[in-house]
């Protein structure tokens, strides 16, 4: 049985805005993350260290719900969980990005929703998200995405680069950092040994705290994943946001999928087409609009080549496939081709994926109830 036929999936329940007469629909709120897929080894994991990796799930699970369960906006709490993975230190994003060639951390990160935030309405619906790379002091990239996004006027654009982004932030408050903070020892080992270097000795000396991850040797080496959030709020809107280190020993200046709209990143919403088929979804109860969003993580360039997030939403789109059969569909195209990862997708009804063609994807869920629910391996129930 593949990890997505056990991953509990939603029924397709009632969407918000339902339009038959007197007809009472219950306000559902979602939110579901992952932090970066690949080749881990469940051999050689321990309890503690498992245990480290869920936890840190399921604070960043909780950080986007307590703005969920206010009513607050999808893209504020997409932001508030992936903004919690970036400050912990065995993800590969903000405090635990890896090295490139040159020993050097060049962070990446993107924003998208299916229709601006109700809390600013000014901006328009065609201005839907930004992705930004080559970042080297933002502590923070997911709140440099966001605050680009709500600064049209300031950031006109799409994608952003370098040092002009991170000034672009600045006026917002964006907490820039030393490049030194982003170091961590394990990484940096990681770097040197993919490379045939001796790993010592290390650029900046190493005092963490016990349990901060910064010496525990991670689940994932040498990763190529991200760390990612999918938010469903109260409203139906849809948010996406993602942030990642890119490829341990990438090229200096590579760009991955992470910033590249369409490719690890992708939300939107539309208009059911057809007389019978909206019809049908009046008789149910159901809205005539659907909205999804997704979320990548694994090998960028195989994601960017097949442009794997929009395709999810083509497929649901025209094809009229589920949010689990579309994203299966393409996981599988990335296993074709040799690119390993997975992603998490998510519909306006509430229904959650989260298909993955290797051995493992750090991922968790959290409905109404507050209740997180996480796990790593590809054979691992959510709990």
């Amino acid at each position: 049985m593949s990890i997505l036929e056990k991953a509990p999936l939603l029924a397709d329940n009632e969407a918000l805005g339902s339009s038959l007469p007197g007809r009472k629909t219950a306000a559902k709120f979602r939110l579901v993350i992952h932090g970066g897929a690949g080749t881990m080894d469940k051999s050689r994991s321990t309890p503690e260290l498992r245990a480290q990796y869920k936890a840190a799930l399921s604070r960043a699970l909780l950080a986007g719900y307590a703005v969920l369960e206010t009513g607050g906006e999808a893209m504020d709490a997409a932001v508030a969980a992936v903004s919690s993975m970036e400050d912990c230190p065995l993800f590969n994003s903000g405090k635990g990005a890896v090295f490139n060639i040159a020993g050097k951390n060049e962070l990446e990160t993107s924003l998208m929703v299916s229709r601006p935030p109700s809390t600013h309405p000014s901006i328009p619906s065609t201005r839907r998200g930004v992705g930004i790379t080559l970042l080297t002091h933002t502590r923070n990239p997911s709140k440099l995405a966001r605050a680009l996004y709500l600064a049209p006027d300031t950031a006109p654009h799409t994608m952003f680069s370098g040092t002009a982004a991170e000034d672009l932030g600045a006026p917002f408050g964006i907490e820039l950092v030393d490049e030194s903070y982003f170091f961590t020892e394990q990484r940096w080992r990681e770097h040197r040994r993919g490379l045939g270097l001796p790993d010592e000795p290390l650029p900046y000396p190493t005092k963490p705290a016990p349990g901060d991850g910064q010496t525990q040797v991670p689940l994932d080496q040498l990763p190529t994943g991200t760390v990612g959030a999918v938010a469903l709020d109260v409203r139906g809107c849809i948010a996406s946001v993602t942030s990642t280190g890119g490829r341990t020993n990438k090229l200096v200046g590579r760009v991955g999928d992470t910033p590249s709209m369409g490719s690890g990143f992708w939300a939107e919403e539309w208009a059911v087409k057809g007389w019978s088929r909206r019809a049908w979804l009046r008789i149910q109860g159901k809205s005539t609009t659907v909205a999804m969003g997704v979320s990548g993580t694994g090998d960028g360039d195989y994601f960017i080549r097949l442009a794997t997030a929009s395709t999810i939403g083509r497929r649901m789109k025209y094809l009229h496939e589920s949010v689990a059969v579309a994203a299966k569909a393409c996981v599988e195209d990335l296993r074709r081709d040799g690119g390993v990862g997975g992603v998490i997708a998510l519909d306006s009804a509430g229904n959650v994926a989260m298909p993955m063609n290797c051995s493992g994807m750090y991922r968790g869920v959290v409905y109404e109830d507050g209740v997180p629910k996480t796990a790593i391996f590809d054979d691992d129930e959510l709990d």
